[in-house]
């Protein structure tokens, strides 16, 4: 079941694979990387480039209570946390990866989300998802799907990413704990009124919005 906290307990590593990978029944999201860089490799350990933001992006969305390294990865299965790659094969840059090192992704992914039930898969960076799908996706929610898990797409964690902002990389991560989160999203904001009192009211629904002409107030032109 999708709430429970998986049992403690490492996977087999993927043919070819420097690094195992971090599974559990019932996970809450399933965090799917590019391969295995050189850093990585040699630690043993998902994201250990001290220069990669996965593990402080995690902590900062509030999917872990604490920074971990990367050497506690199997922390994660605490948390309904899971990691796995797209392709086994280490390289020195994604760039390295040809079509083959791809070649089961889809079919295993979709192996891992029926055999383990978890809610989320999300990739982590756009060419993970392109080298599984052969098709480049939006970030965020996509239509896709493996029965009951939902695919959601993040932006990079890795240096190379960095002309994307902090913040902006983090409201992705943001989204991503919200909507794995079971609770109901909140209403987006689609107008400010300015109540009698002189009191920004943000609105999201319409019926808000009727109650607010109905006290004499109304929506500010931005």
């Amino acid at each position: 079941m999708k709430g429970a906290i998986p049992r403690r307990s490492p996977s087999p590593k993927q043919p070819e694979s420097a690094l195992p990978d971090v599974l559990g029944p019932g996970l809450r999201v399933l965090f799917c990387g590019i391969n295995p860089g050189r850093v990585s490799a040699a630690a043993g350990a998902h994201f250990a480039n001290p220069r990669n933001d996965f593990w402080r992006l995690l902590h900062a969305a509030g999917f872990t209570p604490r920074l971990l390294e990367p050497s506690e990865q199997f922390e994660l299965l605490d948390y309904g946390l899971g990691v796995t790659n797209a392709a086994s094969r280490t390289t020195p840059g994604s760039g390295d990866l040809r079509k083959a090192d791809f070649a089961d992704a889809a079919e295993r992914l979709e192996g891992l989300a029926a055999e383990l039930q978890s809610g989320w898969i999300a990739f982590v960076g756009k060419e993970a998802y392109r080298g599984a799908f052969g098709e480049r996706p939006e970030l965020g929610v996509q239509d896709r799907r493996f029965g009951d898990t939902r695919l959601f797409v993040l932006p990079s964690t890795s240096p190379a990413n960095a002309a994307v902002p902090w913040s902006e990389r983090k409201r992705w991560f943001q989204e991503l704990a919200g909507r794995s989160s079971g609770l109901p999203l909140r209403p987006a904001v689609r107008a400010l009124v300015i109540d009698p009192d002189e009191r920004t009211l943000p609105v999201g629904r319409g019926r808000r919005l009727e109650q607010c002409r109905e006290r004499g107030s109304g929506p500010r032109d931005s």
